[in-house]
This record gives structure tokens, sequence and C-alpha cells, in this order.
């Protein structure tokens, strides 16, 4: 009986002669908001995101599918009023699921719609209604996917943020400004001069010297991604990539590098005003809350929707306007930039091997450039600053595409491709701790900082373990691998969540 119902209703629907411009309107925009929380469900887990969704994919096509049809009335209109809805429908349902594929507006994939809804709304504007239909079928399947999604997202204990000794409550015995600087994807210069990068870079180790830098060869980051690596590094511990609950981007990764973590509560619980300085908001795309006291990048200013690789802001302007404000506190200063970067994404938007590799010197050299800038105007107005220039990740040269990371491979220069990291330390007065030997991994940077500004080597004892860790799909059982050692010898070790 229900299903006879059902069919009545639907036959009735879709052989009255009514109008139904709302319905067409949501019709058009419910399937593009299931398809992209579904696909970005880490970038949009807010109630900010929700209601940016409702109103632009659903309210204002119904405004604008409702004053069509109003001004469609008019004696001008009348003969093409038949195409309006289906014209419209067609273009809003395809110019959606273009915002939602691409992160934002592609103009010339926008246009190329036009067409294709004037082809249906001429040929087909009477078959709208079951146009409709199918896109309410969509949407059911939509929603189903995105429950699916929710329920699948593992649960992922807190308890790998928990330190492992009093760290929290360090005290510190000297306050220098703290500068750390992170350009994306720098390897580490004894990687740069071998291997698949084979580079002569003498000029920016020389002019880090000439600064007083110390640099520290073979180091590397624990983690092959910026928000994973980051992650680990401001909680100062390792997450195992949730311990490989989760093959995407990690849940929580955005507030526990902006919002809370305890590198944070650890310089402002010592006195600090802590600043970020970002290149493109990336870092913010989910609009987390800022546990900064200053950000170059309000959460305004961040839009709901995008890649995070909008909008680009000069980071050395940014730190200038900083520095020239006096203020009696220290400073703690987390500078990101994203050159050099890391080759290509996808296969099909690479250059090959080779390619990559060219398009990243050139990348390489804006790096060292605004490298110099930052050091430049840091050392002439705070010469005893402590400044830390590190990278997330490598370059991923040597690779193809950066998607191959997550393929096996038992390549020596395409590990460190991956892992290796550029670390090189301004301390105050040139005078480096006597452990200094103990900066092999980026998980242990502030644990190591905080024991030099402290005094206090206790907190040495709970250095997390110094091996690099991938997120393997393809050539062997999808999991969580160790590729590098902590004496950073390679292998290959599948992590167990038992092990772990």
């Amino acid at each position: 009986m229900a299903a006879k119902k059902r069919q009545n209703f639907l036959n009735k629907f879709l052989n009255n002669q009514k109008e139904y411009p709302i319905l067409a309107a949501v019709a058009a925009g419910l399937y593009p908001i299931f398809f992209y929380f579904t696909n970005n469900f880490t970038l949009v887990n807010s109630w900010g995101h929700i209601g940016y969704f409702i109103t632009f994919f659903l309210c204002i096509p119904v405004l604008i599918f409702l004053l069509s049809q109003k001004v469609s009335r008019f004696s001008y209109f009348i003969p093409y009023r038949k195409y309006i809805l289906p014209f419209l429908n067609v273009f809003t349902f395809l110019f959606l699921m273009g915002v939602c594929h691409y992160a934002g507006i592609e103009k010339k994939m926008s246009l190329a719609f036009i067409p294709i809804a004037l082809l249906f709304s001429f040929f087909l504007f009477r078959h709208l209604k079951r146009l409709i239909v199918f896109q309410f079928i969509l949407a059911i399947v939509g929603i189903g996917t995105l429950i699916f999604a929710i329920i699948k997202q593992p649960y992922h204990s807190q308890e790998w943020m928990l330190q492992l000794d009093d760290i929290e409550q360090v005290v510190f015995k000297s306050t220098p400004n703290v500068y750390f600087i992170e350009p994306d994807g720098y390897p580490n210069f004894s990687e740069l001069d071998k291997g698949y990068y084979n580079l002569d870079t003498s000029d920016m180790s020389l002019f880090l010297k000439n600064n007083g830098f110390k640099n520290y060869p073979s180091f590397r980051s624990n983690y092959a991604s910026t928000l994973s690596s980051n992650s680990s590094v401001f909680m100062m511990k390792h997450h195992y990539y949730n311990n490989g609950g989760n093959m995407g981007e990690a849940l929580h990764a955005r507030h526990s590098i902006i919002t809370k973590n305890p590198v944070l509560d650890i310089f402002k619980n010592n006195g600090y005003e802590t600043h970020l300085i970002v290149e493109m908001p990336y870092l913010l795309l989910n609009k987390p809350k800022l546990g900064f006291d200053h950000s170059n990048i309000a959460l305004r200013e961040v839009p709901y929707i995008g890649s995070g690789f909008e909008q680009k802001r000069d980071v050395f302007l940014g730190l200038k306007n900083v520095l020239a404000v006096d203020t009696e506190k220290p400073r703690f200063f987390f500078i990101e930039f994203f050159n050099p970067g890391h080759i290509k994404n996808r296969k099909s938007e690479s250059k090959g091997m080779e390619g990559e590799r060219d398009a990243w010197i050139e990348s390489l050299e804006k790096s060292n450039e605004k490298l110099k800038q930052l050091v430049d105007a840091i050392k002439k107005n705070d010469p005893n600053g402590l400044i830390i220039i590190t990278a997330d990740h490598g370059g991923y040269v040597g690779l193809d595409y950066a998607v191959e990371i997550y393929k096996k491979t038992s390549d020596r220069d395409r590990i460190s491709s991956i892992f290796s990291s550029i670390l090189s330390i301004h301390w105050p007065n040139q005078d480096a701790p006597n452990f200094d030997g103990k900066f092999k991994s980026s998980v242990n940077i502030f644990r190591l900082l905080f024991s030099y500004l402290s005094e206090d080597m206790h907190y040495l004892k709970n250095l997390q373990d110094d091996g690099s860790y991938i997120l393997l799909l393809k050539g062997a059982p999808k999991g969580v691998y160790k590729y590098i050692k902590d004496d950073g010898s390679a292998t290959f070790d599948n992590i167990s969540l038992h092990k772990l």
C-alpha cells in the first residue's frame, strides 16, 4: 500500500503542469553539499561551515529561482519561460559540483557548463521533473554516504597527546625571542648535495654559517606531510598517523597545531607573546580557534571553501610589522611559507621526474631569498634571538608525483627525499647546548629546546623515538610503516596497533 502511494505521488508530480522553483533549487544544491562534506569532512566540521553551505548552496539558489519565475511572467520573457527553470537547475547543479570538486570557482569550467545547460533546457526541458527526482535520489545516496563516512571516523584516543613527565610546568631560566621558521619541503643540506637532488648548496649554507647558525646534518622529519609532521612537532609526541585508523587527513591536526598544544602553553606560561605568521591560510582552513595571541591572517579572512592556497601574504612584511612594535614580553614566532614545497601532487599535473626536479629547484631559490630576508631582519632587530629553521618534510624530488609517497619503495634516496629536513639553529651568543647532538628528528625539537631554556636535563629522559613513519596504500598491505630507524638506518616495519 505504501509503495503504491509513493508511486501515485511520483506520477502526480511528474505529470501535472505545476512548476516547482523551490524544489528545483533545493534539488540542484542538496547533493553537492553532501558530496563536499563527505570528501572534506576534516575541513567542514563546524557550525559555521554548515551555515555557509545552507546559505550559498540552498537559500541563495531558492531566491534566484523564485525571482527568475517572477521575472519570466513579464510579456517579453513568456516565450522563453519554459526554458528558464531547466537551465537554472542544470547550470546550478553543475556549477556547485564544480565548486566542490575544485574547492573554488573555475571560470573556464563554469563557462563550459552554460552550453550544457542551454542544450538541456532547449531539447529536454520536458524532463526537468525527472531530473529533479534523479537529483533527490543522488542526495539520498549522498546523505547515506556522509553518515557512513562520519560513522567510519575512528575514535582517536587523546592519550597520545599526554606528556610523560611534568614538562608542561617547565620554568625557563632564559627567555630569548624564539623564531621557528618553517620553509615547506626543504631537505637537509646533507641530502641536497647527493641523490636525486645533487645540488650545490654552498651559497645558502655559507650564508647561514656566516650569520652564526649551526647546521645539523642528516636531520629529518618523522612524518611525510605538513599536518602530520607539525601536529607531532607541536604536541612533542608521536601519533603514528592515529595508528592508521584514518588513512586520510588527520581529523584534529589543525587543532593540535593552531588551537592548543604543549608548546604554546609552555611559552605562554613563561610570559611569552605568541605570533603566527603564515604565507597562506592552509593551517587555518577549517577555521580552528586561534591559540596564538596574534595571527597575520584573521579567521574571518579564511574562506569556508577552498584549498588554503588562494590567498598569499608576505611573511617578511608580516614579521617586519610585528618587530616594529615594542613589547616588554619575550616573543615566540611560528613563521611558515610554502617554498620550496614538494613536487606536484598527481600524475596528471606532473612534468615527470626531471621536470618536477627543475621546477622544485626554481622554488628552492625563492625559498633561499625569503630565508635570507627573514634572517637579515631578525639579526638586525634581535642579534641574540634564538632562530630555528626547519622543514615539515622533504621535497619528494626523485618521485614522478607526490602521491607516490604512499607506494612502497626501498630506494634509499627516495625515502630520504620524503623525510630529509633542514635544521639550522642560531643559538644566543652562538652557545649551543652540549646535548645538541640529540637533534635528530622533528618530534623532539621543542623538548630539547625547553631543556636548554630551563637548563633542566631531566626532560631529556623522555625524548620520543627518532623513527620516520609513512602511510602505505600500494605495494604492501595498507597501514603504517617505519621507514627509518632511530639511528637513521633504513628499515621496513609494519607498525601494528598492539605494538604501538
